[in-house]
């Protein structure tokens, strides 16, 4: 069976990647180093984390995939996001997922400083939802969860890299 290895302990991006690439692959995931800030501040910076994580994974498996979740500031406005990135050794593939207006309340611990895990954790007097739910479970009423999220971007890396290589599984 071919292995793809996901550069992350988090059982959340684990699993979004499991639901997309099993029984095809078997997949974990390890410890891998983003090599950006540990709260990434823009869509480059979030992509970036994500390609990083990818490549570091990648040597270990078939597939790599990175997945890193960070903020976009638009005007006075600052959105969640997530990117995903894929790489084969031979080439690199990379995705966004969907973006949500954070409240001003959150907003403003991040422009403090405060890492968004940590805001949405006070914001929601939950304990560690980045591996549960995430903001976006808390802010969607639960409608869409952290996994959810994630498993798209999976799917949209998952996708580009079955078309442009041919590959028919």
């Amino acid at each position: 069976m071919k292995k793809a290895l996901v550069g992350s302990k988090n059982p959340v991006k684990i699993e979004a990647v499991r639901q997309v690439l099993y029984p095809e692959f078997s997949v974990s995931g390890t410890a891998a180093a983003s090599e950006v800030s540990d709260q990434p501040f823009s869509d480059v910076e979030t992509r970036e984390g994500a390609v990083n994580r990818a490549r570091h994974v990648q040597k270990r498996a078939d597939i790599g995939i990175g997945l890193e979740g960070g903020v976009q500031a638009e005007e006075n406005d600052i959105y969640l996001v997530s990117w995903g990135a894929l790489t084969d050794g031979t080439g690199t593939w990379t995705a966004g997922g969907a973006r949500i207006l954070l409240p001003e309340h959150i907003a403003a611990m991040l422009r403090d400083g405060v890492e968004l895990k940590t805001a949405v954790d006070h914001y929601s007097q939950l304990t560690d939802t980045h591996q549960n739910e995430g903001a976006v479970g808390i802010l969607t009423a639960g409608r869409v969860d952290r996994t959810a999220l994630f498993h798209h971007v999976v799917s949209l890396l998952y996708g580009q890299w079955l078309h442009q290589t041919g590959r028919r599984f």
